[in-house]
């Protein structure tokens, strides 16, 4: 079960609040966002082999959130959505600042 703390955190970050005193200089550091669907492994022979209409089945069933990873690291759970026209995603889910914090340093 979630502590009210954590659940607080979770919201600022949600809303865009954050409680990094002193950090405040490190807001415009430019960082790759990216949504992962899910993965698949492939050999070279079955990559060089792909053309259009070509299917790759992925790891993740069709139900299941979408991560949200910022820099390789997972900071987020969300479902697709459309936005004019153009695919977007609602987050349903943010991971505990000290979790993403720790996974950085482990680099």
């Amino acid at each position: 079960m979630q502590s009210d703390q954590a659940g607080l955190d979770n919201q600022r970050l949600v809303d865009g609040q954050h409680d990094l005193p002193g950090l405040e200089f490190l807001g415009d550091i430019p960082l790759e966002v990216t949504v992962e669907l899910g993965r698949s492994r492939k050999t070279l022979a079955e990559i060089l082999s792909l053309g259009p209409s070509s299917m790759i089945e992925l790891s993740k069933a069709a139900t299941e959130p979408l991560d949200v990873r910022v820099n390789g690291v997972l900071i987020a759970r969300g479902e697709a959505v459309v936005v004019n026209e153009r695919f977007g995603i609602r987050l349903t889910a943010v991971i505990d600042t000290d979790e993403v914090i720790e996974s950085l340093k482990k680099g």
